[in-house]
């Protein structure tokens, strides 16, 4: 099944099955500030990012946005569909930088729902497993990262169906 929730933010535990894709939308094209900013404000002075005439020798012969932006944007692109009514951010695993993004690129993202369960010990919220794919405009897969995080059940006086 592929969800279109544009007008909804995030989902109860209820609303999500292993298998679900979920097609993130707007994206987000990267610019040069965007880019420079994100690397100052995170203190991440690495020459790659920043400094076009050292990059014009490099192998990509231009400078390479931040991989801590690219993972930023595709987590952040999944959240109004997936984890808007998160409880916590429990664990990010198997982050790939899967291939080079550069200014002017558009990043696009989709989640696929890997798993979900029920709480150990909470009986009003439970366990959502993701795997979130940033595809650059070209259709390349850019980045890929695995996340859990905790959502309530839906609650029992809820007239909200979906």
């Amino acid at each position: 099944m592929i969800h279109d929730m544009r007008d909804d933010f995030g989902g109860f535990l209820e609303d999500f099955e292993t298998g679900d894709v979920f097609k993130h939308w707007p994206g987000k094209t990267i610019t040069e500030m965007d880019n420079h900013l994100f690397s100052l404000l995170t203190r991440n002075d690495n020459p790659l990012h920043t400094d076009h005439s050292l990059m014009e020798g490099h192998q990509h012969g231009q400078i390479l946005v931040n991989g801590a932006l690219v993972f930023s944007l595709v987590v952040g692109m999944s959240v109004r569909d997936t984890s808007g009514k998160a409880i916590a951010n429990l664990e990010y695993e198997k982050v790939t930088h899967d291939g080079p993004v550069f200014h002017g690129d558009t990043i696009y993202a989709e989640s696929e729902v890997l798993g979900v369960r029920e709480s150990n010990s909470r009986p009003d919220r439970g366990i959502v497993h993701i795997e979130s794919r940033g595809m650059n405009q070209r259709g390349e897969k850019v980045l890929t990262l695995q996340r859990r995080f905790l959502v309530p059940k839906r609650p029992e006086n809820s007239s909200d169906e979906g």
